[in-house]
Parts: structure tokens; sequence; C-alpha cells
């Protein structure tokens, strides 16, 4: 499992929200909703110097919205299918934003298989490290490559 360690600041993401209590299935049925109608948004989108949205994000906190691990064991929590977008745009309607998810020391892991989560949590352990917030789903949109970060470290 390839990991490095990443720094970033905190960032805003609009996207469409859901959560655990929405029932199984209900990110990949949020991706589907946020990609059908990413043209609403798309102009919102953050982008580097050749025009390229910065990355998409699902951004997860627990219910609170405090940016804190899901609860339950991981079980229970808040989702937000999105892209990042700047901190003063305004998400149009039927769309949430959410700002500012805080900065974070991540331990970045590429999503090369289906266990990346609790081989994650597993390395966590052994490296005597705890999460210092909810983890978060990220899409290099340059490489098409998924990764999963754990933060260790708010900034």
């Amino acid at each position: 499992m390839n990991i490095d360690v990443i720094s970033k600041p905190a960032f805003s993401v609009i996207g469409r929200e859901g959560s655990t209590e929405d029932g199984e299935g209900f990110i990949q049925r949020l991706w589907s909703e946020a990609n059908a109608h990413f043209d609403e948004i798309a102009h919102l989108a953050k982008r580097d110097e050749n025009g390229i949205p910065v990355g998409f994000w699902g951004a997860m906190t627990d219910f609170s919205h405090s940016f804190h691990p899901w609860e339950d064991g991981f079980s229970r929590g808040l989702y937000l299918a999105g892209v990042e977008c700047e901190d003063d745009a305004v998400a149009p309607e039927g769309w949430v934003k959410w700002w500012t998810i805080p900065g974070f020391k991540y331990l970045r892991a590429e999503c090369t298989s289906q266990t990346v989560f609790t081989d994650m949590l597993q390395y966590l352990k052994e490296q005597e490290l705890e999460l210092a917030g909810a983890v978060q789903d990220f899409t290099d949109p340059k490489t098409g490559r998924n990764y999963m970060l754990f933060p260790t470290k708010r900034l």
C-alpha cells in the first residue's frame, strides 16, 4: 500500500449531501446525482492554472458538522459528494456547501484495493497514531486516481 504524508489547508466543497441514515448505497446515489447535474456547479469549481478542477471530494463529517470521524465504529455520519470550490462560492439551490473543512496533515493512501480503509486503520494503530478528524475521499482530476485521506494532525 502506497502511503504518503500531505498537508492540506482548510478548503470548501460544494456537492450533494446525504447521511448514513439514507440507507445502503447512499454514497453511490449521491455521486450519481452530483455527476448528472455537475453542469450546475461546474463554474464554481476551484481550478488550477490549466483550468482543471483541483479536486473532487467525498467529504465526511460527524452529524454535528465538526469534521470529527464518523460515529459508532465509522457507521454513522454525513457525506458530501462534490467539488472543491472557492471559499466565497455560493451553493445553488439543491446543492450544499461545506465551509470550511479544517486544514489537516493527512496520511494519503491510494485506493488500490477494497480494504484500504481497514488496512489504514490497522496501520494507524501500529504506528500509534489517532485520527484527528474525519477521513476524506479524494479524486485527483489530473490523474483520475482515488485516495483516502486520514487526518493525523489539525493544522
